[in-house]
């Protein structure tokens, strides 16, 4: 079964806010993060997050539709932008603040 979207609902979606936030976050030790394959090094990173708009609220409220990290591509000096979910991201800081330096 096909869903007809009508036109005001799709000019609605085509209009969506949506907003970016960039920030960088400091790991203080090599760290693992569900979404990326291999051990990436101690370090800054860039991350961007995407928020929508709900719509038909009384209020301004957003909530998130994307989380992506900036990291070193495996081989040469690009760098590469990888999906990754907002809560396997605290999971990672909060493990990295949890290590002892030596």
């Amino acid at each position: 079964m096909h869903k007809v979207l009508s036109a005001g609902l799709l000019k609605r979606k085509a209009c969506m806010t949506v907003r970016s936030r960039r920030e960088v976050v400091t790991f203080r030790h090599p760290f693992q993060i569900r979404g990326v394959d291999r051990l990436l090094p101690a370090g800054h990173y860039e991350v961007i997050t995407d928020d929508e708009m709900i719509d038909g609220l009384s209020f301004a409220a957003f909530r998130r539709i994307a989380t992506m990290i900036v990291v070193p591509a495996p081989r040469g000096s690009t760098m590469e932008m990888i999906s990754i979910g907002s809560v396997d991201l605290a999971d990672a800081q909060r493990i990295d603040a949890s290590m002892r330096d030596d």
